[in-house]
């Protein structure tokens, strides 16, 4: 009995270990964050085993084209952190930092990225407008965080990028701290608003990763009958698939389960 008791524990430990070796050699996920340089709690949510993430943020302060103007110098010296922490791909983590000026510079800033980390890249604005093609999406409805003059230039972006927008509408947040104000209840009513205010979108877009949508999608796209992109859970769909995994998560959603 003795024995067999020793020969489990041992089995055990050796378990244990080959487990938290496992974790050491998941590939690395870098997530470049606009704001706050800490992995977003989706990223675990989604992802708990198969992938590590390290963070490095450009410390956004307002979502504007000057606040956005501020920041992109600081972009390829966080890719470089990014890829000495061990990144074999990297996720640009802000979509209106991505596309507001316009298609051409979002290609131009995934190269940029890609160039100084030396890694695979993609931005948010790209996993969305891959998402949104991958469910069939052409006629849209787009509920942001944005203001005005951001809104315009997502809805240009989106056009560019062969989209018809229907009807887009923000919340009108320029501090980036007062995205937290934004509750689920009432992310969840004004998106249902904004697509009952067109007529008959084939998806939806939620635009800002500052929004917490990953529990958002599947009731919103019960309530609309039509599938949901949005900004952060898909960011990090495309970044799994960087690095060679599916990226399917059940439950939330038709993009996430494909």
């Amino acid at each position: 009995m003795t024995s067999r008791r020793d020969a489990l524990k041992l089995a055990l430990a050796g378990a244990t270990v080959t487990t938290a070796g496992a974790a050491d050699r998941a590939p690395i996920l870098g997530l470049l964050m606009p704001v706050d340089p800490i992995v977003p709690p989706e990223a675990a949510a989604m992802y708990p085993t198969g992938v590590r993430f390290e963070v490095a943020s450009v410390s956004l302060k307002r979502m504007t084209p000057q606040g956005y103007d501020q920041v992109l110098e600081r972009i390829a010296p966080a890719a470089q952190t990014l890829s000495a922490q061990g990144a074999r791909a990297i996720v640009l983590m802000g979509t209106s930092l991505s596309f507001y000026k316009g298609a051409a510079f979002n290609r131009e800033l995934t190269q940029r990225v890609s160039k100084a980390s030396g890694c695979p890249a993609v931005t948010m604005s790209t996993a969305v407008i891959d998402g949104l093609k991958s469910v069939g999406g052409k006629r849209l409805a787009v509920a942001t965080a944005y203001d005005d003059e951001v809104n315009q230039r997502l809805r240009t972006f989106l056009q560019e990028e062969g989209f018809e927008v229907l009807a887009i509408r923000g919340l009108g947040v320029e501090n980036v701290a007062d995205i937290n104000n934004v509750t689920p209840d009432g992310l969840l009513k004004f998106c249902v608003e904004v697509f009952e205010s067109t007529h008959r979108p084939d998806a939806m877009l939620v635009s800002c990763g500052g929004l917490r949508t990953l529990d958002l999608l599947e009731p919103l796209e019960n309530r609309c009958r039509i599938p949901v992109v949005s900004s952060l859970p898909h960011a990090l769909r495309a970044g799994m698939r960087l690095l060679g995994q599916n990226g399917r998560v059940l439950g939330h959603g038709r993009l996430l389960s494909l």
